[in-house]
């Protein structure tokens, strides 16, 4: 809804600013321009890494020390937390990184973020910028045009550089310029309440640019240009980092707990880092004018001084909050809990986990597994049978037979509670994942995961046909009848089973060696080709009703087992060649 209200006020105060200011066009255009760069920069690595990225981040983060140099290196070489902090989310959603391990890269990304503004301060007041942003647009242009992908995420990540330098350019012109006609360094706060005031500027900008390198693009151009003081440079710098969280708290709105708790984790680092930073600011000002002197920085280059503030104060926040992660982990893990409801929903998926192909399909995977969890109290109990009786049992056909009890389960109230709304965001998670699914083996992968969801409803449906019948004729007098009906029940009992088994079984050839072995054993339920009811109708030994009525359930019960065993092979073997074998089985 604020949406609604305020984007037009935010539009109509940008046009006033643009006919009030002539050099403010010059500033904002440069803002606008270097916003773009960033969007290129992030789908060029997208592209170019090729899932590589998201490799890096999924096996380089298992201990927190290598999560936050991993953290550090990959934002350091993309320039761009958000993005790697998207990617973090997504994974933790769908299960692929532990929220600890996902606090530590952030940990890392904040300082890793930091290189913009060295760049920055190192280049782009100081030499003409633009110069070099015309031969990385054109490269980026005639890249960006190739067939391969990987062309394709160069060209973008070359298109994003050059607009970055051209923006950065167009702001140091802009600052330059309005400041013939207006000094700003006339508004200069000192104390607390100026301390404060230019925090929230900073992370006001922050939150309307959503990019804190953006941010701190401004401010060290202002900086150079004489717009602003130092220290308030250093408080719109603190600010600046506060306010990029939330752009990971507006990406973890629609993901799930984790990812909530992770943007959570993001949100009390950058503020514990920004009032301890603020405390001791004039401190760390001070430590920052003599490493500036240690390392050649002249006394009067202000803007490489905010930056190495912005990296000092950040690794500092690293040393405060790190050792406390495990702490920080239990609270958030007693966070963000979904209240129980009737309705099942989907657990993994959400808006976050889509953006990224690996981590979609992991979530999905999950999902569907998921959706398959739920079914099997409606398949063993439409059985008259509880899954802890027969699961793992070496006599599966004997625990059937003395199993009599009819189990009252609503096959149509399982469905519409635990089945059909997950089925549902199952299916259009899928669709909207494929516009991100670019790569034919990832669209293959995704295809037969909604397969599989459409194979474990059918089959749930199934069963809920024969339900009935099962609770009729398994109790029956007639030892056929009753006989025909058990041995319906426990080939899918069976089925059960062995998937059961399979879900925690490695060896991939042996899961589809039994999965064949079931597949051969099941024939027997085709009752009129094995001729098995034609001798029990000549020999009276059940009438025309109860033949129909077994030819009918068999059938229904072959069905189901040819989708649970498609499922399995989807689900539980890894390896693509052995799942394509188990497909033609």
């Amino acid at each position: 809804m604020y949406k609604i209200f305020f984007y037009p006020l935010f539009l109509l105060l940008v046009g006033m600013i643009l006919f009030t200011y002539g050099d403010s066009r010059i500033i904002i255009a440069g803002i606008a321009i270097f916003l773009v760069g960033m969007v290129f920069m992030d789908d060029g690595f997208k592209l170019f890494s090729g899932g590589v990225l998201e490799s890096i981040l999924e096996k380089s983060t298992n201990t927190l020390p290598k999560a936050i140099g991993t953290g550090f290196a990959v934002t350091s070489v993309v320039q761009s937390s958000s993005l790697i902090t998207v990617i973090v989310i997504s994974f933790v959603g769908a299960g692929l990184m532990s929220l600890s391990s996902a606090i530590g890269v952030v940990f890392g990304a904040n300082i890793g973020t930091t290189a913009t503004a060295w760049i920055v301060s190192a280049f782009g007041v100081k030499i003409d910028i633009a110069h070099f942003a015309m031969p990385m647009l054109i490269f980026g242009v005639i890249f960006r045009f190739n067939g391969r992908k990987s062309y394709q995420g160069l060209g973008n990540i070359l298109i994003g550089l050059g607009f970055i330098f051209l923006g950065i350019d167009y702001m140091k012109n802009g600052f330059d310029g309005l400041k013939a006609g207006l000094d700003l360094s006339q508004y200069r706060m000192g104390g607390l309440a100026g301390g404060v005031l230019f925090v929230m500027i900073g992370v006001v900008a922050t939150v309307i640019i959503q990019s804190s390198s953006a941010t701190v693009a401004i401010i060290i151009t202002a900086l150079a240009s004489g717009q602003i003081g130092y220290i308030n440079g250093l408080e719109l710098a603190i600010g600046a980092n506060i306010g990029t969280t939330i752009t990971a708290i507006m990406g973890a709105m629609t993901s799930n707990a984790n990812g909530k708790r992770l943007a959570a984790a993001h949100l009390i680092f950058n503020v514990v880092t920004g009032v301890v930073a603020m405390v001791l600011l004039y401190q760390l000002a001070h430590i920052v004018d003599a490493l500036a002197h240690d390392i050649g920085i002249a006394e009067q280059d202000y803007g490489m001084k905010l930056a190495l503030f912005h990296t000092v104060f950040n690794i500092l926040g690293v040393v405060i909050v790190a050792p406390f992660t495990s702490k920080l982990v239990t609270f958030l893990e007693g966070r963000f809990q979904k209240e129980e409801d009737d309705i099942d929903r989907a657990k993994f998926l959400d808006d976050v986990v889509i953006t990224i192909p690996d981590a979609a399909l992991v979530a999905l995977k999950k999902e569907v597994i998921h959706l398959y969890e739920n079914s099997t109290e409606g398949f063993a109990h439409a059985l008259s049978i509880h899954r802890h009786k027969f699961y793992g049992h070496h006599d599966i056909p004997e625990v059937i037979k003395t199993s009599t009890e009819k189990i009252d389960t609503n096959i149509d109230e399982l469905y519409e509670k635990k089945i059909k709304i997950l089925y549902g965001d199952i299916i259009h998670f899928t669709v909207r994942a494929e516009l991100h699914l670019t790569e034919e083996i990832t669209q293959t992968k995704a295809y037969k995961l909604k397969n599989a969801s459409k194979n474990i409803v059918e089959a749930l449906k199934s069963v809920k046909e024969i339900q009935k019948n099962i609770a009729l004729y398994s109790k029956s007098k007639n030892e056929y009848l009753q006989g025909e009906y058990n041995f319906i029940r426990s080939e899918i009992a069976k089925t059960l089973d062995m998937i059961y088994m399979l879900q925690n079984n490695n060896d991939d050839m042996e899961a589809i060696t039994k999965l064949a072995v079931l597949k051969e054993d099941i024939k027997r339920l085709d009752t009129i080709h094995n001729g098995r009811i034609d001798h029990l109708i000549r020999e009276n030994k059940i009438d025309t009703k109860m033949a129909t009525s077994i030819i009918n359930d068999s059938s229904y019960a072959y069905d189901i087992i040819k989708r649970l065993i498609r499922v399995a092979t989807v689900l539980w073997i890894a390896d693509e060649k052995v799942q394509e074998m188990g497909e033609l089985i």
